[in-house]
């Protein structure tokens, strides 16, 4: 039997798409940022008066009092790290004017995290251009999805959702695979800022076993990391078109992390915006050099 390809049509891909775009895109102004010491969390209050303490083994009661102090002081440094993404990104919201941003790089929940954390910082329009697709397909009695349906269909469909994402402004895309596969989707891309986001193999491993819950062995996770490290080098001449790159290893040894895993989708984010910041700073100098005297 011969197989057909399917390609969503642009009407299907413009109707998951918000109408803002027929509209201003004019953001309202920003409600007034609360000073970091307003956005500190509250210490933790004593369950009991001191004098009807309950008669409590000290050690017990010194690990329960470490164990809060410990929640707290993270509680402060996750709303210290949000107030200080929003900050720069106010900063930079100027100059860039809104032009959109596509997040490109292996999939993972901490690219689609820090995507959305950009997303609200820059009060942009979050979208992961392959969850478009599959929406606008919808799923099958079976239950695959369209790309396991089918590949080329999935693929020429990413061309036109990427094509209608690029027409428009103040995004944050989640970009899959397919957006840096063609040079017409690379050229999509340079509608806006493209910036690769580049983990370690086995974070992204680690990241596929967890959604995979329990059942995965340690075969299961040697055997993804393979098929990864493929899909990485299948890519990466794509990756490397990129206007800025921004590496999870970096971040970490500038912030003096031991192990990797403790860079936060927060850290990246600034990280991200950091690179934007540099980036629009170069082209004003392209621009003042280009003015006649």
């Amino acid at each position: 039997m011969e197989m057909t390809t399917t390609t969503i049509s642009a009407s299907a891909l413009r109707s998951l798409l918000p109408q803002f775009h027929l509209r201003s895109l004019a953001s309202p102004p920003s409600p007034p940022s609360p000073s970091p010491s307003k956005l500190r969390a509250p210490l933790p209050t004593a369950r009991h008066s001191s004098r009807h303490l309950p008669l409590l083994n000290p050690i017990y009661a010194a690990a329960d009092h470490i164990s809060a102090s410990a929640s707290s002081t993270t509680q402060v440094m996750q709303l210290d790290q949000a107030f200080e993404v929003k900050k720069r990104a106010a900063e930079i919201s100027g100059e860039l004017k809104g032009t959109s941003i596509f997040l490109v790089g292996m999939k993972s929940n901490i690219k689609t995290s820090m995507g959305k954390i950009l997303a609200d910082a820059l009060r942009y329009y979050y979208f992961d251009s392959d969850e478009l697709v599959e929406d606008a397909a919808g799923a099958d009695a079976g239950g695959k999805s369209f790309r396991e349906r089918d590949e080329e269909g999935f693929c020429s469909s990413e061309t036109e959702v990427l094509k209608q994402l690029s027409s428009m402004g103040r995004l944050v895309v989640c970009a899959g695979d397919g957006a840096v596969q063609s040079s017409t989707n690379l050229a999509l891309l340079r509608h806006g800022i493209s910036v690769c986001i580049d983990l370690p193999m086995d974070i992204i491993a680690n990241n596929l076993m967890e959604s995979l819950g329990g059942s995965a062995s340690e075969m299961d996770r040697d055997k993804a990391v393979s098929q990864l490290i493929v899909q990485y080098n299948e890519n990466k001449s794509g990756y490397a078109n990129s206007d800025v790159t921004v590496s999870l290893q970096k971040v970490a040894l500038e912030l003096g992390y031991e192990d990797m895993e403790m860079v936060t989708e927060e850290d990246m984010a600034l990280e991200v915006i950091k690179e934007i910041e540099k980036l629009t700073r170069v082209k004003k100098l392209l621009e003042d050099a280009a003015r006649p005297f």
